[in-house]
């Protein structure tokens, strides 16, 4: 995936894990599962950490708009999914979660049924391995 797509991913996954005011284990795990699994290096996530320091919501808002609006739909559809299932991770979604998956799904131009059918596909295909 392209650095586009893993710093709008980085930028909407600080928003949400963020969104509720605290980061529980399960977010954590989630996280670190999420990194892993886009080949996000230590390196990117750093400096991703070090130009959001100090900066407010809404400005890390709109940077990640704007790396996401450059990324293909699949990448676009991705770093949904990826959302949604990081809302999901903690049990308890908190309304300024559903708000930012909204604005987010609004923005990219993706349909909100293609992000549930393809978190319920991967659900799906664990559960059969």
């Amino acid at each position: 995936m392209n650095a586009n797509f893993q710093m709008g991913l980085l930028h909407f996954v600080h928003l949400l894990v963020s969104a509720d005011g605290h980061t529980d284990d399960r977010e954590k795990a989630a996280l670190a599962a999420l990194q892993a699994e886009e080949k996000i290096s230590p390196a990117t996530v750093a400096d991703f950490e070090k130009s959001v320091a100090g900066v407010r919501e809404s400005e890390i808002y709109t940077r990640g708009v704007d790396y996401l609006k450059k990324c293909t739909d699949e990448e676009k559809l991705t770093a949904l999914v990826h959302l949604y299932r990081l809302a999901e991770s903690d049990a308890a979604i908190h309304i300024k979660e559903v708000r930012l998956l909204l604005y987010a799904i609004n923005v990219t131009n993706v349909e909100f049924d293609d992000v549930v059918m393809s978190v319920q596909m991967a659900k799906a295909g664990k559960m059969a391995s």
